[in-house]
């Protein structure tokens, strides 16, 4: 599998993970693929942590960093990021209806409360890394590690990103969701671009990954592209590579490993869920993700909801709120379950057993090789 990204990054296989686990970026580059860990809503301690912990399990081997930095978000918490005013700033802009909409959630489905004041604190400091400013101490602590790539996981990346990452000749990648995004980032600076279809979980746009990814190959050669989106298989693999990529970046496929931080509740609904079992939805993030669609993504959306809020408020509203359902799920408590979710792309559907996250590496390169050697039978002459 000598593909361009194989030789740029010095990986066996062009396959790219992306997980918040450290245990699943470790073992993907062990296997031969490159791990990226997504640094979402981490403080610049939390990130050293577990940078420090990724370099002692891999041997040197090549991995990555995914940090978030939109291009949008609340003017307050552009201010929070600033310092403008601390997190009071922030937790100011959140407007009262939006807690009584969530504590009335966690009645109507019997689930216990958690405890709301110091859940906001801890999701504010959370929700300043979100903005340009956190973002930089992010990158500041990545690029002190030996990392092999850096991303830019929603809009073109800083200029500051792409100036200290040339600087210390690391390469820098951003997800796209349509050939338009691709040329903006391409003009900014970055050294590879992910071709995200909207089959994929988390932040994504609406265009298939069959459509994008030749359009976006088509509109930035010579610059190497990765296929993204609803891709768990070597078939898919060899698809997007039959595409004009040079490699997959693959996120959900990992959430039903043995390392990965799903938790066991959500893990047994991906298991069971199809490829129609997950919605695009504000309610998590603030900013459309695909996740597994259930009671949570159903309140937030219905009539009595207030809407949800942008990037970063929502995140600061949901994710204490889930961090407590997920935990009272694991009960038994069947309002928790019914709530409980994550993200997740239209993949589930295929995701059916728990395999070791480096099984499923090898899983996919002996699937993929099969494929190839499927096509080279129908190109043959007898």
């Amino acid at each position: 599998m000598n593909t361009e990204v194989c030789a740029t990054f010095g990986i066996e296989f062009p396959l790219f993970a992306f997980s918040h686990c450290r245990d699943v970026v470790a073992a993907v580059t062990n296997a031969g693929g490159l791990g990226v860990l997504g640094a979402v809503a981490y403080t610049p301690d939390r990130l050293e942590e577990e940078l420090r912990w990724i370099d002692d399990h891999v041997g040197g081997r090549p991995y990555g960093v995914d940090v978030l930095v939109p291009g949008k978000i609340d003017e307050s918490a552009e201010r929070a990021g600033r310092g403008e005013g601390g997190l009071d700033t922030m937790l100011a802009a959140i407007p009262q209806e939006h807690w009584d909409f969530l504590i009335g959630l966690f009645a109507k489905y019997d689930v216990p409360l958690p405890d709301f004041e110091k859940a906001k604190q801890s999701n504010a400091r959370g929700g300043t890394s979100v903005t340009k400013e956190g973002a930089t101490e992010l990158i500041d602590v990545s690029l002190a590690h030996p990392i092999r790539l850096i991303a830019s996981a929603l809009g073109t990346p800083p200029p500051i990103m792409v100036e200290k990452a040339k600087a210390a000749g690391i390469p820098v990648a951003a997800l796209v969701g349509t050939a338009e995004h691709a040329r903006r980032q391409v003009a900014a600076g970055v050294d590879l671009v992910v071709a995200q279809g909207g089959e994929a979980g988390g932040h994504t746009g609406e265009i298939s990954t069959m459509v994008l990814v030749p359009e976006v190959v088509d509109t930035v050669a010579p610059v190497p592209v990765l296929a993204a989106g609803g891709i768990a298989t070597g078939r898919q693999m060899a698809a997007a590579l039959a595409l004009g990529a040079s490699g997959v970046w693959c996120g959900s496929v990992w959430l039903t490993t043995e390392e990965a931080e799903t938790a066991p509740a959500v893990k047994a609904k991906m298991l069971a869920a199809t490829s129609r079992d997950t919605v695009r939805s504000r309610s998590r993030t603030g900013k459309p993700a695909r996740q597994l669609r259930s009671a949570w993504t159903e309140e937030w959306e219905g009539p009595d909801s207030p809407g949800p809020l942008g990037m970063p408020l929502q995140m600061i509203v949901a994710e204490g709120a889930m961090r407590q359902i997920t935990k009272v799920a694991e009960s038994g408590n069947p309002g928790a379950r019914a709530l409980a979710n994550y993200f997740v792309g239209q993949c589930v559907g295929l995701m059916n057993t728990v395999k070791p996250a480096r099984q499923v590496v090898y899983d996919m390169v002996e699937e993929f090789a099969g494929a190839v050697d499927r096509l080279n039978t129908l190109t043959s002459a007898d």
